[in-house]
């Protein structure tokens, strides 16, 4: 299997570690990927959650309450309001992983902003696991998942031509040649169709900083939306994190400030049949004024402060 190491800068920088060149890494899609994983673990600092008492791949979920869910189309039953989880322990496990030495130190000065290890508890990733990530980028969170799912487990990073072609193939490839991201199955497909068909019955998908770029790249969401719901097993986990707009906004700040409201990505993936389960404060910041781009080129010393939501669908 192959790896990936790759940030678009274009959307959300995943930083980079280079590595030594990579040996080409197997293209998913034609022909079917190996699943072998495995990965090397360390240990995170995690901000905003507690020393790890878990117990191995579970993360306790701590709550204010429900929040107001989405009203059910007609024909469904009515279901429970999502989830508000103020709270997320990490377990051991995740907080090794994150810490791990061998992690490059491109990648790790970005831990302080995106909060890896909450990210991976919460949305529920563990050993043994199929994950698919939509536009790997660099890698930044693919190797996390990499080392997360290892050593059995598989992850399929996606990226399309556009995004490798313009930032993430150099990053991609080196990321790929890693030790510690031979569980990554390189996938090179558009957004409307990303993963392959050996990638079915997945545990998870996720999707860190990009679906508002999705919006201005002119992707059919719909399209993929529904893949990915088609891609998923039973109850599996379509994860999403991005930065938040202005109430009222819409799609309108997708390019410029790089920022989609809130509720419009809700309905998009609801439509697509997935069900609101839960969403996590941690990455929350109610002092963001969400007037400047969230743009990695742009947003300079404010990298890494955006308020954004964190999502968690799942597939009926």
């Amino acid at each position: 299997m192959k790896r990936s190491f790759g940030l678009a800068s274009l959307v959300f920088a995943m930083g980079c570690g280079a590595s030594s060149p990579p040996p080409a890494a197997p293209t998913a899609g034609a022909e079917t990927a190996p699943s072998t994983a495995g990965a090397s673990a360390a240990q995170p600092t995690a901000a905003n959650a507690t020393a790890a008492t878990a117990p191995a791949g579970a993360a306790a979920l701590q709550g204010t309450g429900p929040s107001q869910g989405a009203a059910p189309s007609a024909g469904e039953s009515p279901t429970t309001a999502p989830k508000v989880v103020t709270h997320v322990e990490v377990p051991a496990s995740i907080a090794a992983i994150v810490a791990a030495p061998d992690r490059s130190r491109d990648d790790m000065k970005l831990d302080a902003g995106r909060h890896p290890a909450e990210t991976l508890a919460f949305f529920g990733i563990a050993p043994g696991m199929h994950v698919g990530e939509i536009v790997a980028g660099g890698g930044y969170t693919t190797e996390l998942l990499a080392r997360a799912v290892a050593p059995n487990g598989v992850v399929y990073g996606e990226n399309p031509k556009g995004i490798l072609e313009r930032y993430a193939a150099k990053p991609w490839a080196e990321r790929l040649a890693k030790p510690a991201d031979h569980a990554i199955v390189r996938v090179d497909r558009e957004l409307d169709d990303p993963f392959p068909p050996e990638a079915s019955n997945l545990d998870a998908v996720v999707d860190v900083l990009f679906y508002h770029d999705t919006v201005w790249l002119g992707v059919d969401r719909d399209a993929m939306n529904k893949a990915i719901f088609k891609a998923l097993k039973p109850g599996g986990v379509y994860g999403i994190v991005d930065h938040a707009a202005k109430a009222g906004d819409g799609v309108n700040d997708v390019k410029t400030l790089h920022r989609i409201e809130e509720s419009v990505l809700k309905s998009e993936i609801e439509r697509a049949g997935f069900r609101l389960d839960s969403e996590a404060t941690f990455l929350a910041n109610p002092a963001d004024r969400r007037d400047w781009s969230a743009s990695p080129k742009q947003a300079g010393e404010k990298r890494g402060t955006s308020d954004r939501f964190v999502l968690k669908f799942v597939k009926p």
